[in-house]
């Protein structure tokens, strides 16, 4: 049934439909099949899931189930949600999603409340590596006083972002480049970043959903995971104003170690984790001064 399913003369009903996807896409080894079929089926229909729930029996005509079949056909080969549908939710707000950069996910929401909390009114801010614009986006929602800059190297992704930033009807001054490269003598008062963090010899044992169908670039961290990091951390003190902060997204079980990277300049004060939700330190940053 790889390709022939919800053909022939059976009639196929919205629960019918949902219990068979269900079952076909954990054989899959999609998680949460139940949830994401409903998620699948609303689009295609055009429904909300409790649209879904009173409308149980109600049969799908054949270009609905044309449309959900070839949805389902691409969930099963392991292509992510969040690219089929085109959309994520972050920080309350709905983003376009491409394969051009990484899907926003909600552990860095934990940055973005952090910057949130630490940034002086009028704040001049940089995002390295801007991605899908989320966070940038994010923050300028938050802080209209604020002033959004945004460097990234890829023209796709750079793309998508100033979409997003249109989209929520925000503005962002986005550079093409890589880290500092458009700045030169430019100071801010806050820095943040999502780096790459992933060791390079740990992108084969991802998920499908993410070492297939995401961008390597922005996953890729070097053979320890901490590239970006040691990177960024030296040449961000050229770039950050007296009481300025730095604030880095980072991996499960790196926050130490980038803490050594921010504390070997001897240039940070107040250097600090946070915890995400799930109880994993997944920020961490520090307050320049100048020594």
């Amino acid at each position: 049934m790889e390709f022939g399913f919800f053909m022939g003369n059976e009639v196929w009903t919205i629960l019918k439909i949902l219990t068979w996807t269900r079952d076909y896409l954990a054989g899959k080894g999609v998680e949460n099949a139940r949830l994401e079929a409903e998620w699948l089926l609303s689009a295609a229909l055009g429904l909300d899931r409790v649209g879904l729930y009173v409308n149980f029996e109600r049969p799908l005509n054949d270009s609905e189930l044309a449309a959900y079949r070839t949805m389902v056909s691409r969930r099963a080969r392991r292509e992510p949600l969040q690219h089929i549908l085109g959309s994520q939710e972050f920080m309350g707000l709905e983003f376009e999603v491409t394969p051009a950069a990484l899907i926003p996910r909600h552990d860095t929401e934990t940055l973005v409340e952090e910057a949130i909390k630490r940034c002086p009114g009028g704040a001049k801010i940089l995002d390295i590596g801007v991605g899908s614009g989320c966070i940038a986006v994010a923050l300028a929602k938050n802080l209209p006083q604020a002033s959004l800059f945004a460097v990234e190297h890829s023209p796709a992704a750079l793309e998508l972002a100033t979409r997003n930033a249109a989209r929520h009807g925000v503005s962002l001054n986005l550079s093409a480049g890589s880290l500092f490269e458009p700045f030169n003598d430019v100071r801010f008062d806050m820095i943040v970043s999502n780096p790459p963090y992933i060791p390079s010899g740990d992108i084969a044992s991802l998920q499908p959903e993410v070492q297939d169908y995401e961008p390597r670039e922005a996953l890729d961290g070097g053979r320890d995971g901490l590239d970006f990091y040691r990177a960024i951390v030296p040449a961000a003190t050229g770039h950050l104003n007296p009481d300025g902060w730095l604030l880095f997204e980072v991996g499960i079980g790196q926050a130490e170690r980038v803490i050594e990277i921010i504390s070997v300049t001897g240039c940070f004060r107040e250097i600090f984790t946070t915890k995400d939700p799930a109880g994993i330190d997944r920020v961490v940053g520090g307050r320049f001064c100048q020594v």
